[in-house]
């Protein structure tokens, strides 16, 4: 398994905006698949958020995790997100969200960010906490119960 940048493998935004569509879509008042295929058009950079790391293993596609700005309206000084963690079926239990995590604390670290917001659904912060976030607010996000999460770097 190796890590790369969606910037390096355009191609894969469709498999990733297919992913998204059916695990967040329901969160969004347009057509999903629609709105993340081109969401995704912006997150071809290598240097500059937004970003999108993959966990690839050859032409097998198994993971991303996005490196983003402004992620929640309800928080506009809260720059620099996580989000978009997400591992295709076949390839979960085997801590590679876990290691999308890092590689994104670790690129967002190369680029000078020096503190990381997330929200998750799971409200105990899960494989989050474990990586060393740390809780701040519970919060009802688009009718969904949120917990947001900072890790300074």
């Amino acid at each position: 398994m190796e890590f790369i940048l969606l910037a390096d493998r355009p191609q894969a935004r469709l498999t990733i905006a297919d992913w998204y569509s059916r695990e967040w879509g329901y969160l969004l008042e347009v057509p999903p698949a629609d709105y993340f295929a081109v969401q995704l058009n912006d997150y071809l950079n290598r240097d500059a958020v937004p970003l999108i790391v993959m966990a690839v293993d050859g032409d097998v596609l198994m993971g991303a995790a996005q490196l983003k700005y402004r992620e929640m309206s309800i928080y506009p000084e809260k720059e620099f997100w996580l989000g978009g963690v997400y591992v295709d079926a076949p390839y979960r239990g085997r801590k590679i969200a876990s290691a999308l995590v890092a590689r994104i604390e670790d690129k967002a670290r190369q680029l000078g960010i020096t503190r990381l917001h997330l929200q998750t659904e799971d409200l105990t912060g899960g494989l989050y906490t474990r990586s060393g976030w740390q809780a701040t607010e519970q919060v009802d996000y688009r009718n969904t119960d949120v917990l947001v999460m900072t890790k300074e770097l």
